[in-house]
């Protein structure tokens, strides 16, 4: 789970622990909204951290060092010259609350995020490095279904990944 790396990718000497946040993992809401938040990503995240609605209707998780960074990158953009950013923040900061996990490694998601992502029973969790997003098992599985995987690494050629 942890990682130690180059800050610059190189070996300049710097550097800084990487949280890296992987798989795929499938869990049923019980009738509370509790989710089970497997433990090798509660290594990760730990006892308290960040629950926010996400793009593509799914919600993200962060653990709190990880929802500092985003917020310090949310904050670069203009509080009020610019209406798309007005929006966004007020997407991610009214959306956004810190969680915490119980004796059994379960959270409480929010009913109005539960509603947002369309979670009713069946969860997927999928490690995105950096953070995890919760989808509905029925979105999550159309989604993966329509994205042609070659089709984005071709328009990301530039990137050479």
């Amino acid at each position: 789970m942890w990682e130690i790396v180059s800050e610059s990718g190189t070996s300049s000497g710097k550097e800084s622990l990487i949280r890296m946040m992987l798989g795929t993992y499938s869990h049923s809401l019980d009738a509370k909204g509790r989710l089970i938040v497997p433990a090798k990503l509660r290594e990760t995240l730990g006892d308290s951290f960040v629950i926010t609605k996400s793009l593509d209707h799914c919600l993200a998780i962060y653990p709190n060092a990880g929802w500092e960074e985003f917020i310090e990158k949310l904050d670069t953009l203009p509080k009020i010259s610019s209406e798309p950013a007005r929006r966004l923040r007020r997407f991610y900061f009214g959306n956004s609350q810190t969680i915490e996990v119980d004796k059994q490694g379960r959270i409480l998601i929010p009913a109005n995020m539960r509603e947002y992502a369309e979670l009713k029973k069946d969860a997927v969790l999928i490690g995105v490095n950096d953070h995890v997003e919760v989808w509905a098992e029925e979105a999550w599985k159309k989604y993966d279904e329509e994205t042609d995987i070659n089709e984005i690494a071709d328009g990301l050629s530039s990137l050479e990944l």
